[in-house]
This record gives structure tokens, sequence and C-alpha cells, in this order.
């Protein structure tokens, strides 16, 4: 109880304060990519959302792999250059996109899948701006960091190339 207490003020405390970075930059592997979208049973022509989208990775494989619209939604003005060059070198201009901006700020109502690879307290934070913007039966997939008054449907843990393991969770909203 004391936790869920020091998190809502540190919530209360951000109110007002100019965006800043939800999350560090950390590239997810590719392999990690790639099953995120699966299990997030990505369909073509559905729409996608990968909130803090750094370079754009899962933006590029949901529109190339998938057929899918691809959004990515980032606050750093390198990685949006970075990622937008991305796209345009790639042709892709016609399904896949980078904002810049505030994830806090997005309305994501026509989103049929959401990609997260974000700290547990930005999670808190965002988890009642998607539950006021997003439509019946979204799905959501968490790198990692789990939206932690959600129940996922799914949990799975995976290695990359590397070794490395990582958490996946996938949330039906």
């Amino acid at each position: 109880m004391k936790l869920l207490f020091f998190l809502f003020a540190l919530i209360l405390q951000d109110q007002g304060k100019p965006p800043e970075k939800a999350a560090p930059y950390y590239p997810t592997p590719q392999v990690v990519v790639d099953r995120m979208l699966k299990l997030g049973e990505l369909k073509k022509g559905e729409k996608v959302y990968d909130l803090g989208s750094g370079d754009g990775r899962i933006v590029v494989a949901a529109a190339q792999k998938f057929g899918a619209t691809a959004v990515g939604v980032e606050f750093d003005k390198s990685l949006v250059a970075q990622s937008r060059q991305r796209l345009l070198s790639l042709n892709l201009g016609k399904l896949a996109s980078i904002i810049e901006g505030d994830i806090f700020e997005q309305n994501y109502a026509d989103a049929d899948l959401i990609t997260v690879y974000l700290l547990p307290i930005t999670n808190i934070r965002l988890s009642p701006v998607l539950e006021k913007t997003i439509k019946k039966g979204v799905r959501i997939v968490c790198h990692d960091f789990e939206f932690t008054e959600w129940n996922p449907e799914k949990t799975e843990v995976m290695e990359d190339t590397e070794g490395r393991s990582h958490t996946l969770f996938f949330y039906r909203r």
C-alpha cells in the first residue's frame, strides 16, 4: 500500500512539468521486435502505435513484415530524425510515420495494437491515458515492464540472439 501511495505521489508531482523522456533509449533486439508483433496478433491493414519508438525498428517491422499502418511516437528529436530518414530510405511513407511528441498527449483511438518498452513508472502514468483513448479490444504488448494494474492475458519469456532474457506481456483491453 505504501508503494502505491508513493507512486501516486510521484505521478501528482509530475503534473504541470514540461514533458520529458519516458524511458532511456535502449534498442529492442530484432528477434524481440518480431515476437512482440506476432504476440500482438498484428494483421495486414491494422494500425499499430509504438510508444517511445526510438530508432523506429518496430514501426519498420510492422509496415514491412506485416503490412500494417505503423506510427511511432518519440520525444527525442534526433531519434525522430533518424527514424524518419530510415522510413524514407525504405520507401515506407505510405504505411509508416513518426510523430515527434509526448506519448501522454496522443490519442490512440484508432489503434489495433500498441507496443511499449518503457519504465514501470511510465507505464503507471500511461495506463489512464490509454484507458481514456483506446477502443474496446485493443491489444497491447509490453517489453520487460508490465502494466502492474492490468492482468496480462499472456506472458512470454524469451532469449535474444545474444542469450539475454526478455519478458513480453500481452493485454487485451
